[in-house]
């Protein structure tokens, strides 16, 4: 159950790190806006969080089978990479594919995402702290 609630926790944490690396390249993207040639740059990162996802829990049902030592996490190898968007879908004549309200929405998003992730950190160490409260009585 605690180890559960542990793997959970880093999957946040990692989810709150891609979250603070997206709003800083949103940040940039709005600050380039009038920038000419300038294209946007994006965060890759929930498709390969997924997959990782997937990938422990074969690897856990897989260990419960053969009853080996639980390894480290692939979760934590998972890289927050950022990306350029190099289409030339640009409708401006200066080459730069920003849009400004486009990038805004994407923040109000983003932050919205970051604030339940904090919130769901928040419980899942509470969870974590009762155990802990509950254990000593």
């Amino acid at each position: 159950m605690l180890g559960r609630i542990i793997n959970n926790t880093k999957i946040i944490e990692k989810a709150m790190d891609a979250c603070w690396v997206r709003n800083e390249v949103i940040a940039q993207n709005i600050a380039n806006a009038d920038t000419p040639g300038y294209k946007r740059k994006t965060v890759l990162f929930e498709s390969q969080l997924n997959e990782a996802i997937e990938k422990n829990r074969k690897s856990e049902s897989n260990r419960r089978m053969s009853k080996t030592p639980a390894s480290k996490s692939a979760v934590e190898d998972v890289e927050i990479k950022i990306i350029q968007d190099n289409s030339n879908l640009s409708y401006r004549l200066d080459g730069n594919n920003v849009d400004i309200d486009n990038e805004m929405a994407s923040m109000a998003k983003n932050t919205i995402k970051y604030n339940v992730l904090t919130q769901s950190l928040n419980s899942s160490l509470g969870r974590i702290k009762t155990a802990i409260n509950e254990g000593r009585r």
